[in-house]
């Protein structure tokens, strides 16, 4: 169990649920050609989760000290498993995946997208040994990292098989991966920044420099609620032009109840929050509101299905 806390395992069962989804619940009831068989696309999950489960175990390596200091009852390295088993396992994860990463590249015919699952796992190790500690740049790469693991299935899956003939359905297809990575990598940035508001004293007794830490709560619970809003209309814009527009009355209810009204409702409370428990709380939420987008695709799909 320990070790499975820590590859926090829940993140990545949630990274594994979001790449099925979008293959099971949206391009396999497209009617569409894909470049991957089943157990090949299971491989590429597999890829995308062992890297980002190498990217927490050095991250928890590299965070012993700041753990101590927030959440010691989550401190792992050094307390239940050693250091060199813990690097041990870091290299073995990313290898691993970048492994795959190579194999599905050729695959797929094009083998410099390896260099993909490469970057990917560099990023994840600069990110926990350098990045962190710089003001955003942190917050950014762990955002643009789970966007990243939608777009990468389209690079794999949608690409290959893409010729003239069938370019502006897969462009469109594409494009709609593309907008839910847009969504996961707002939500998921400011879910970040909403953390850092949570594990603010531990941060500044270790030399972090988060926003928090650069200009206090209160400030910056008034920028996260400013850019909460930014999803917000986003969201009711794509609701009221995709989905209410198109007569999809399950997809735009689905919309409504699952994630706009849950956003509101981080946008008020955030405006309050003082606490750690507050911002505990909201982090939670944002995680829910990002697990019901993602399921909203298989919503919105069978909705179109059912209705032509």
């Amino acid at each position: 169990m320990k070790y499975l806390k820590l590859i926090r395992y829940q993140n990545l069962l949630m990274l594994a649920f979001m790449q099925l989804i979008f293959r099971y619940g949206f391009l396999e009831l497209q009617n569409i050609p894909l470049a991957l068989a089943d157990w090949q696309y299971i491989l590429l999950v597999l890829a995308t989760v062992s890297i980002a489960a190498g990217g927490y175990v050095i991250n928890n390596i590299m965070d012993v000290e700041t753990d101590t200091e927030n959440k010691p009852e989550n401190v792992i390295v050094g307390k239940f498993i050693s250091h060199t088993k813990a690097y041990n396992l870091y290299i073995g994860l990313t290898f691993f995946g970048v492994a795959i990463g190579f194999y599905l590249s050729n695959v797929i015919g094009k083998p410099s997208f390896a260099s993909l699952f490469i970057i990917l796992a560099a990023t994840l190790y600069f990110y926990a040994t350098n990045l962190k500690q710089s003001l955003l740049v942190g917050n950014i790469i762990v955002a643009l990292l789970l966007s990243f693991s939608v777009i990468i299935i389209g690079i794999f899956d949608l690409f290959p098989l893409t010729n003239e003939e069938n370019r502006p359905l897969m462009g469109l297809l594409f494009s709609i991966l593309l907008d839910y990575a847009i969504f996961a990598f707002i939500l998921n940035f400011i879910r970040e920044i909403v953390k850092d508001l949570q594990d603010v004293e531990g941060d500044s007794s270790q030399g972090m420099n988060t926003l928090p830490i650069a200009f206090g709560v209160k400030k910056t619970t008034k920028l996260v609620f400013g850019l909460s809003i930014i999803p917000i209309v986003l969201i009711l814009n794509y609701i009221n032009a995709n989905l209410f527009s198109a007569g999809l009355l399950y997809g735009t209810l689905f919309g409504l109840v699952f994630i706009l009204a849950p956003l509101l409702y981080f946008t008020i409370k955030i405006w309050f929050a003082i606490k750690t428990k507050d911002f505990h709380h909201l982090s939670t939420v944002l995680k829910w509101i990002l697990f019901f987008g993602i399921l909203s695709i298989v919503v919105i799909s069978l909705n179109i299905k059912y209705n032509a």
